[in-house]
């Protein structure tokens, strides 16, 4: 049984989709921090200073009952809250993961079309053949 789980694990696709599984985890860090540090701080701004990791609605209010300014502080006050625009924030990081592979992905597909529409060169014909030929144009050009 280890033996069939060393062949197995030792395959070409396993070990590819290996390294797409940590590329894939990298790019998601990239995402992330794509959304969090470019996107959304201008988003925010210009729906009017907001900040969409602070949205969120109070469901039972904390040890000291007042209000909550940022989602950090509720949850220390030990409130239960709805987290909508962490929410907000995932949503649109798969969006843009979603969009990148697509893009990914129909290059790729453009590529393969090329590749399958370009002619075939004819096959160069076999070296006894071009040998034969030659001797039949000498011929000719002697008589």
């Amino acid at each position: 049984m280890l033996k069939e789980f060393k062949e197995f694990a030792m395959r070409g696709n396993v070990l590819d989709m290996a390294v797409g599984i940590v590329i894939g985890a990298a790019f998601g860090t990239i995402i992330t921090s794509l959304v969090k540090d470019v996107i959304m701080p201008p988003i925010g701004l210009l729906l009017g200073k907001v900040d969409f990791s602070n949205l969120f609605l109070v469901l039972k209010e904390g040890a000291p009952a007042g209000a909550n300014p940022t989602l950090a502080a509720a949850q220390q006050a030990g409130a239960v809250t709805l987290n909508y625009g962490l929410f907000f924030n995932t949503v649109i990081n798969f969006l843009i993961v979603a969009l990148a592979i697509f893009m990914v992905i129909r290059g790729m597909n453009r590529l393969k079309r090329k590749q399958e529409a370009a002619p075939a060169e004819p096959p160069a014909p076999p070296r006894q053949e071009v040998l034969l030929t030659e001797i039949r144009d000498l011929l000719k050009s002697r008589s």
